[in-house]
């Protein structure tokens, strides 16, 4: 043979070895030092050191099975119902003039708050007060003249007709005066509760008919929220029952507030009930037609266990929890009740603050030691879980 032949021979012999070598050390089949030792001294590795644990990956993870883990938590449930809903303002009126005329005078300023019977608006008077006079000069003349009737009857010098007809011209008279001033008073137009201003639609000068649109009136230091829930909830839906408010403008926040009224008439087309709460408003951020999105709270328990629902396992007609107990998995028995926002009520079978696993249950026995890598407390929803505010 050749030299380049022999050469050829003896790099593959070189590199089989390597290989197998290679092998041995990555399974972990070769334990024993001196067997390493004799692979170092041919030049295929070295020697573990005197004392050194297992290579990185020869073994499970020590202290147990990692598993992630949460804790029990007494927390009071409630049932809710959610919906969307409306603002609408406590009290609200669009301000109209009952009668015709031209417009003098708008003493309010445009979006801000006015008491009640502020003036808002003044309407030409001239024709109005001229009236009242002329009634007024007629109403004298009539009382005169029916203390004349009245004094002839008792001298025999009149008759009792005259004394009649003197009496009654001098009531449509008077009459006349307070039909005069109740068109005068029409004529000043002023606010009918405290509220805010809206902008207003007509000018000074402006010609106005009877019952034309002024400006919007609102009272929103509380607020009305109106909104619908199915026909199904009507057995457990009653007045005084919480709601919930949260609305894009104030991302994060939630304004709580009570039912107040419930319509009598169930919608036919859409088989929903209307409802309306009412909602303290004291800082006036809630405006008049604000979307809404609404949490119902239509009844609520003492307080109860709760965990997060994928520590669950359920077996049949019946549902286990593995719990954390001296560092190992105890297999446990469990009576489950609502199912709220992705945590799970444990009516019996658990205590407060038990840890139990919830991400790992597939690699555990009962008994398993296990290496909790997180526990957290698990909390149930409360009747309005978002941040409170304008309560």
């Amino acid at each position: 043979m050749s030299s380049l032949g022999i050469r050829l021979a003896a790099l593959a012999a070189g590199i089989v070895l390597v290989a197998f070598a290679a092998w041995i050390f990555r399974a972990d089949a070769l334990t024993s030092g001196p067997m390493r030792a004799a692979l170092a001294v041919l030049g295929f590795g070295r020697e573990a050191p005197t004392g050194a644990g297992p290579a990185a990956g020869s073994g499970g993870p020590k202290g147990g099975v990692p598993v992630e883990t949460a804790r029990a938590n007494a927390v009071r449930l409630a049932e809710t119902v959610r919906a969307v809903g409306t603002f609408r303002s406590d009290e609200s009126v669009i301000v109209r003039p009952e009668i015709a005329g031209r417009v003098i005078e708008t003493p309010f300023a445009e979006g801000q708050v006015v008491e009640q019977g502020a003036l808002l608006f003044r309407l030409d008077d001239s024709i109005a007060k001229a009236e009242l006079v002329e009634a007024e000069a007629a109403y004298v003349l009539a009382r005169q003249n029916n203390l004349r009737a009245r004094e002839l009857l008792e001298k025999g010098a009149g008759t009792a007709r005259a004394r009649d007809e003197a009496l009654a011209r001098m009531e449509m008279d008077r009459a006349r005066v307070e039909l005069a001033r109740a068109r005068l008073a029409k004529t000043r137009i002023q606010a009918p509760f405290t509220g805010i201003v809206g902008l207003r639609q007509i000018s000074v000068g402006d010609y106005v008919a009877a019952g034309q649109d002024l400006v919007n009136l609102e009272s929103i230091d509380a607020v009305k929220l109106d909104f619908r829930i199915p026909e199904r909830h009507l057995a457990v839906l009653a007045v005084g029952q919480t709601v919930a408010a949260e609305v894009d403008a104030f991302p994060g926040r939630s304004f709580d507030g009570r039912v107040y009224a419930i319509d009598p008439q169930i919608d036919p087309a859409g088989h929903s009930i209307a409802v309306r709460a009412r909602l303290p408003n004291p800082e006036r951020r809630l405006r008049p037609g604000l979307f809404a999105r609404v949490t119902l709270t239509v009844s609520e328990s003492g307080e109860s266990i709760s965990i997060p629902e994928q520590a669950i396992l359920p077996r049949g007609e019946k549902f286990f929890v593995y719990k954390v107990i001296d560092g190992k998995a105890a297999l446990a028995s469990v009576e489950i009740g609502r199912r709220v926002a992705g945590q799970v009520q444990i009516v019996r079978g658990l205590a407060p603050d038990e840890e139990v696993v919830t991400a790992g249950q597939m690699k555990l026995q009962d008994g398993a030691p296990v290496q909790p890598i997180g526990a957290r407390p698990a909390q149930m929803p409360a009747p309005s879980a978002a941040p409170k505010t304008g309560s």
